[in-house]
């Protein structure tokens, strides 16, 4: 299986370089910016209904969200750290550290272990059991912290 998900995940960045290659460096720092923003607004569903308040559990809701989470993991945005993204362009600031650039390895197995976990919350998720919700939900979140503290400058 996890021959599987790099494969995957190999192909979808290199289709998506190809798309990217066209776009500014400032659309590419403004898309993934937007990517990544919605993943944390749903994020924040989950953690509202599974840690924050239980008693407002609604498995459909939470579903709708670890969907989100999970398409947006798998799109391909990776391809949104192109070339001149290292640093702010136009009126785009990026907060991404120069190692990101300089680590592929890392930033691949990274990437991978988050797609894993997205995947993996959202096929929980379709459980609705609110309890392995907020267990996958803290796996996944943990998935983000270790890219964000490796390679996302403070703001």
């Amino acid at each position: 299986m996890k021959i599987k998900q790099v494969l995957f995940a190999t192909l979808v960045l290199g289709v998506a370089t190809g798309a990217s290659a066209q776009m500014k460096p400032e659309d590419q720092i403004k898309f993934r910016k937007a990517g990544y923003a919605f993943m944390s607004w749903n994020m924040g569903k989950i953690k509202a209904q599974t840690i924050d308040n239980p008693s407002s559990f609604n498995k459909d809701q939470v579903l709708a969200a670890a969907t989100v989470i999970a398409a947006t993991a798998n799109s391909g945005m990776g391809a949104l750290y192109g070339a001149g993204t290292d640093k702010d362009a136009g009126n785009q600031k990026t907060r991404v550290k120069p190692e990101f650039f300089q680590q592929q390895d890392e930033v691949r197995k990274l990437a991978v272990a988050f797609v894993k976990e997205a995947n993996e919350l959202q096929k929980v998720a379709a459980t609705g059991d609110a309890g392995a919700i907020k267990v996958q939900f803290g796996k996944t979140g943990e998935s983000c912290k270790a890219c964000h503290d490796k390679f996302r400058k403070d703001e």
